[in-house]
């Protein structure tokens, strides 16, 4: 398992009874976590004490509780790399801290190539990878169908004083994008997907994972140039084991390409328990 314990600004503090109690900067969130079904005792008094708690809705969503009145977003930083932290109504808050140690992979690889990389970052969220490779000195191509997540990926790339590189930001469909890019010849070194396990387009197009991802990689693999640098598959999909990850790269770059495929888990140890948080799993294929 690959950990994401080099943060100062983020700490998972406890986790317990169905929760994970988290530091944010100077503030202290307790969110609902569905890895977390061991039954220990919040004896931590900052159980009590968090800033907000969120409590989901049994019509789906929820809203938070807070204790006194937080700004309506603050900073926190991963080394040179900063972000707006926003909880939102569905319990996120616009950052998947485990994802840390793929960032700090990201920069060593495309640093140590020592030559022009081209990235494809595919849902890309608030653009914790797009901002690691933009700093690494990548050129950067950001997707996603939010265009609020674009948005605050691009106030994110600001706040790292990363505005001035070369990233271009893009509203669309993943899949159209891919299959216009392949009719127009453009090609990448590397190309980096967080798919969802279930979403929409901007104009309705739908993805389930279990459908979708295989012959979606499949046409990502067409649009790898002559000479890629990696590969990587991020999923939080339940149920999924990383060897999923493994063999739909094994079956599809893997096929192309020379290289070594890796794949496994993603945790945040806590700092208050001797266990690790499983935060999702992971499929590189890299040169």
């Amino acid at each position: 398992m690959l950990l994401a314990d080099e943060w100062i600004d983020y700490e998972l503090i406890d986790t317990a009874q169905g929760e994970k109690l988290e530091r944010w900067g100077e503030y202290v969130l307790r969110r609902p976590d569905p890895q977390v079904i061991w039954s220990a005792q919040k004896s931590n008094k900052e159980w009590k004490n968090a800033d907000a708690k969120y409590h989901r809705s049994d019509r789906g969503g929820g809203e938070w509780e807070y204790k006194k009145k937080l700004p309506n977003r603050w900073q926190i930083s991963f080394g040179p790399l900063s972000f707006h932290i926003e909880p939102t109504g569905f319990k996120h808050t616009g950052l998947f801290p485990e994802q840390a140690v793929n960032w700090k992979w990201m920069i060593e690889k495309i640093q140590s190539a020592n030559r022009p990389i081209k990235v494809l970052n595919l849902f890309a969220y608030t653009g914790g990878a797009t901002l690691a490779c933009a700093y690494a000195g990548a050129e950067v191509c950001h997707v996603d169908a939010s265009k609020g997540m674009v948005n605050w990926a691009k106030e994110n790339a600001e706040l790292s004083g990363l505005r001035d590189k070369p990233v271009r930001y893009i509203v669309d469909d993943v899949m159209k994008f891919v299959r216009r890019e392949k009719r127009r010849g453009n090609t990448y070194d590397v190309i980096i997907m967080d798919p969802p396990s279930y979403g929409r387009g901007p104009n309705k197009e739908i993805w389930k994972i279990e459908d979708s991802l295989y012959g979606f990689v499949e046409e990502c693999a067409d649009i790898l140039s002559e000479n890629p640098l990696f590969f990587l598959i991020n999923s939080y999909t339940a149920g999924f084991s990383a060897y999923v990850l493994n063999n739909i790269l094994q079956s599809t770059v893997g096929k192309k390409y020379k290289g070594e495929i890796s794949c496994g888990e993603i945790g945040i140890p806590v700092s208050q328990r001797q266990v690790v948080l499983p935060c999702g799993i992971y499929g590189r294929w890299e040169k």
